[in-house]
């Protein structure tokens, strides 16, 4: 597994593009991204309302906690919290 290590400043946004087309990825490959404020990301997407995915947060195995989120070509985007004994 290939990883790569991205750090934006306080209050930064990340943009991700996701593609269907054959080539592009594998089906079913994963994004995991380390962020702050899961529970505030969480209630904002949860708000919009989504058909076909709601999302829960749950204590990583690892600690920590992590929010799955599954797109429609079946790529999976995990956000990650530390706990504050991680940093």
């Amino acid at each position: 597994m290939a990883r790569i290590i991205c750090r934006f400043p306080v209050g930064g946004r990340m943009i991700l593009h996701l593609s269907e087309h054959h080539g592009d990825r594998s089906p079913g490959s994963g994004v995991f991204v380390r962020t702050t404020n899961l529970t505030e990301f969480h209630a904002e997407i949860t708000a919009k309302g989504y058909q076909f995915t709601r999302p829960g947060i749950e204590d990583a195995p690892w600690g920590g906690r992590v929010m799955t989120v599954i797109d429609p070509f079946h790529s999976k985007l995990y956000f990650y919290e530390a706990t504050s004994e991680e940093g």
